[in-house]
């Protein structure tokens, strides 16, 4: 039971403090000492009233025993018993319960010592049966709950473990709502909460992940270069019976890498023929051009913005212009 309830201190005040008064006032006008047994009266009249008073909260019951023998079930609110004869053997709640338990250095189906952690909610729901058919029943229930547990892990893999608690909490909760059954109580559900392994599999698990992960890596990449090789197939294709745009596609690749770094770049002779760009003279001026076209940019943005723009190009002072990449594809 949870905090006492004040009434029966109130019934033992209004009946006992009349008498007491009563008792004080006729003795004190008399002065006999007979009239001090009113008090002693209304003294136990209070306490054997006051003692039958009981009150249970809307979530109690008070399973009753008389002369030892089960009488009934009380509550909730106000209710009376026959002191000395009546006592209350138990209080039953009958709100929902949690109860954790865990099983240490349990093995598993594949020998791995675990430690597992769970919740069992619960609740009373024949309190007559809680209270008659097993001395405590928290205790009982705990221990069950333990049992069952162990039993569950030493027929479970770790890896089912791990991946499916569910089907664990459904499996626990059966087992253990067929053993508290018969006492008045019903499992509401279980759910397991952790679930701790030695530290040198979890090295391992780790280390299992970590290659896992790099396998689908390299499988990854492995079809990625697949798929470019497929592309370049089939841009081979599409070029095979087009040379003028595979000229075009060449000399732009080689004109962009020339532009970008601004670098002479050397290519074999066979490589020029077979693009009908000239001998090598002709890829240095596109070289120039390149590196030219570079060095006026760069001049333009570092002339402060009053300077006038130069119109003098490389190549003017000798009366030349630089070859377009027109004029060298046909060198």
């Amino acid at each position: 039971m949870g905090q006492q309830n004040p009434l029966p201190f109130l019934v033992f005040s209004v009946l006992f403090i009349p008498g007491l008064w009563y008792a004080y006032s006729v003795f004190s006008g008399t002065g006999q000492a007979e009239y001090l047994w009113i008090a002693i009266v209304a003294f136990l009249v209070a306490i054997i009233l006051a003692t039958s008073v009981k009150v249970a909260d809307q979530w109690e019951r008070a399973v009753v025993l008389r002369l030892g023998k089960f009488t009934g079930l009380r509550g909730p609110g106000v209710f009376r018993i026959i002191p000395i004869f009546d006592r209350i053997a138990y209080w039953i709640d009958g709100r929902i319960i949690t109860t954790s338990f865990r099983a240490e250095k349990t093995l598993t189906k594949d020998t791995v010592p675990v430690d597992v952690e769970a919740v069992l909610f619960w609740r009373v729901v024949d309190a007559e049966k809680a209270a008659l058919e097993v001395e405590d029943y928290r205790s009982a229930i705990s221990w069950a709950s333990q049992t069952a547990l162990r039993e569950v892990i030493g027929k479970s893999f770790l890896a089912d473990m791990l991946e499916g608690r569910e089907k664990l909490d459904t499996e626990l909760q059966r087992i253990i709502d067929l053993r508290t059954k018969q006492w008045g109580v019903n499992v509401i559900s279980v759910e397991i909460r952790d679930v701790l392994i030695p530290p040198e599999l979890q090295d391992a698990m780790s280390m299992q992940a970590q290659a896992e992960r790099e396998r689908q890596a390299r499988v990854i990449l492995g079809d990625s270069e697949r798929q470019v090789a497929e592309k370049f197939a089939e841009a081979a294709l599409s070029y095979e019976n087009n040379p003028t745009a595979l000229h075009l596609r060449a000399m732009n690749m080689l004109y962009e890498g020339l532009k970008q770094n601004a670098t002479l770049v050397i290519v074999p002779a066979t490589v020029l023929d077979t693009m009908t760009l000239g001998d090598t003279s002709g890829v240095i001026a596109l070289s120039q051009l390149a590196g030219a076209q570079a060095r006026r940019e760069q001049a333009r943005e570092s002339r402060p913005i009053s300077q006038p723009p130069a119109t003098a190009t490389e190549g003017e002072g000798t009366g030349k212009r630089p070859p377009s990449p027109a004029e060298l594809g046909s060198l």
